[in-house]
């Protein structure tokens, strides 16, 4: 981007100030989503207002070219480089092995369709978040009014610190310029640089004008991606997993992740 720090401070400070719709506007666009709601206008008591999570129906995948209509409905609207060096890959939603999607889990005795099936994964916006507790600069924050794990890109120094602590391999860092890998950029999502970790955000700026996760959006015939709020009862991700075994990625890292996955049944 071309604004510094220094201007962005200035404009963040102008914000706080006018406390109205428009300095939350203007740092919502510089952050790719508005600022963290008060707890006590989004808390029932103790409890959050919502708890977002996502359930992923693996069985409901039935091609590679579902899995990818998800991938590049995400990374088309958040701007996510295409680079082919693997080393320098950038991903927010992307498709793993049973082996290395859920190391540890797995038996001699397990069928055969889960051991040999690709599974859709991305940021579990984790209810214990390692990479908010390592942060020096609070660039990788929760949000307590519905426990999405989100980005500041213009506090993020580089240090990686984050990505050493996330158990899932759920971020990336911009090693290159990754505006040069964008073609047909989104104009409403900001684009990253170089030196700057990123990740899947739960679609935040999406949910915001009442829409679903991209990814959702597009697999909306099958459903195999689902969304919403743990703490309603009443609602299609709590149904699932009413009546669904699921399963989570690494439940020995404590992090309880809000994403889960129907694989069998």
């Amino acid at each position: 981007m071309s604004m510094d720090r220094r201007e962005f401070l200035k404009i963040a400070g102008l914000s706080t100030i006018l406390g109205g719709v428009g300095g939350a506007t203007i740092l919502g666009g510089l952050r790719g989503e508005d600022v963290e709601a008060s707890d006590s206008s989004h808390a029932h008591g103790n409890r959050p207002a919502s708890t977002l999570a996502m359930v992923v129906d693996v069985r409901k995948f039935r091609n590679e070219s579902e899995y990818q209509r998800c991938i590049d409905a995400c990374h088309k609207v958040h701007n996510v480089p295409t680079i082919e060096n693997p080393k320098h890959e950038v991903k927010w939603l992307w498709r793993e092995d049973f082996e290395h999607s859920f190391p540890g889990q797995g038996h001699e005795f397990m069928e055969e369709g889960v051991e040999h099936k690709d599974f859709m994964l991305l940021c579990n916006h984790c209810e214990k978040p390692a990479c908010v507790r390592v942060c020096p600069t609070q660039a990788t924050f929760k949000r307590k009014s519905d426990g999405i794990v989100m980005m500041d890109y213009h506090r993020c120094i580089g240090c990686r610190f984050c990505m050493a602590a996330c158990p899932y391999g759920a971020r990336s860092f911009n090693w290159q310029d990754p505006r040069g890998f964008i073609s047909n950029p989104n104009p409403e999502f900001p684009t990253r640089m170089k030196g700057v970790v990123e990740k899947c955000n739960f679609c935040a700026e999406r949910l915001r004008k009442g829409l679903k996760p991209a990814c959702v959006e597009a697999c909306r015939d099958n459903k195999a991606m689902v969304f919403g709020d743990l703490e309603d009862r009443n609602s299609e991700v709590r149904e699932i997993l009413r009546t669904h075994y699921t399963i989570q990625r690494k439940p020995q890292a404590g992090t309880n992740p809000r994403v889960f996955y129907v694989i069998g049944g």
